[in-house]
């Protein structure tokens, strides 16, 4: 029906109702996909972040490209590079193959094929450096402090450098001259003699922490990692565990998901403790006190 011009007649737009339901959760990333089923598995913080970073170069190495768009024929290629342009190590190159085979198999479900085409790099056959007695005296003469203590632990008890740095007080028993070495290589526990030429400076040293640790607690700091709790609903507990030892750059344990919020900020040299004192403060190895 046709309306003359001037008609009071006004046409209203129509109105559509439509039901809308729940919102959905997000979808997780890719990246927090890996992370998850990773911790979910228990293998080690060296490990999810090793998988992590050679998945992320390996998608970059293809333009941003998502996985699952790519198969054996991208993952072929990128090892390939790996071992021709950047020259890695036969070792480097099976943890970059293992990296993408975690991906594929245990977080998308793809099986890839057998990768025949890859370049393999060449495995080197070297002999290990073995220091004799006077040069490891002489290197341990050079040193002083508390990167003398561990430098002993290290060489007279045969612990790996992050056990070291995760050493606990109370895993240190000098009744019985042994040392408790708690979750090590592999998730695993063992116990190791305490060196006689280390024992007085290790007993001299937590005795001194220690009384850092109870002064702090007092001040109302003190509070220290908990290594098995990710997350941040988890915090410390209450009293604190005892203090432990923690590495110069603290490279390693000091993410976000592995500290409290108080505990992580230590840059100074390894000692029995991985918490500021109260006011939050970091201590540096060039104050006193």
């Amino acid at each position: 029906m046709l309306y003359p011009a001037g008609s009071d007649h006004v046409f209203a737009p129509a109105l559509v109702a439509r039901e809308t339901g729940p919102a959905g959760a997000p979808k997780p990333r890719l990246l927090d996909r890996v992370r998850e089923d990773i911790r979910t598995r228990h293998y080690s913080r060296r490990t999810e972040k090793a998988y992590v970073h050679w998945i992320k170069r390996y998608i970059f190495f293809h333009g941003k490209r998502h996985p699952v768009e790519m198969g054996a024929a991208e993952v072929t290629a990128f090892l390939t590079s790996l071992a021709v342009h950047d020259k890695v190590a036969a070792s480097t190159q099976n943890q970059a193959l293992s990296a993408l085979l975690f991906l594929y198999r245990e977080v998308l479900g793809v099986e890839l094929p057998w990768l025949d085409d890859v370049v393999r790099a060449k495995r080197l056959q070297s002999l290990p450096v073995v220091l004799t007695r006077d040069e490891v005296r002489a290197v341990l003469q050079r040193l002083g402090g508390l990167p003398r203590l561990m430098a002993i632990l290290l060489y007279g008890a045969g612990l790996r450098l992050l056990e070291c740095c995760r050493l606990r007080v109370k895993d240190v028993d000098c009744a019985t001259n042994q040392i408790v070495i708690r979750d090590g290589k592999g998730s695993k526990d063992r116990v190791t003699m305490l060196p006689a030429a280390v024992k007085p400076a290790l007993v001299a040293h937590i005795q001194r922490v220690c009384e850092q640790h109870e002064t702090d607690v007092r001040q109302g700091a003190g509070w220290v990692e908990l290594p098995a709790l990710r997350g941040p609903r988890h915090r410390p507990a209450s009293p604190p565990p005892p203090p432990r030892i923690r590495s110069a750059a603290g490279c390693e344990g000091c993410g976000p998901r592995r500290r409290d919020c108080q505990a992580g900020h230590v840059p100074h040299l390894p000692s029995l403790v991985c918490h500021p004192p109260a006011g939050g403060e970091p201590r540096h190895s060039h104050r006193a006190g």
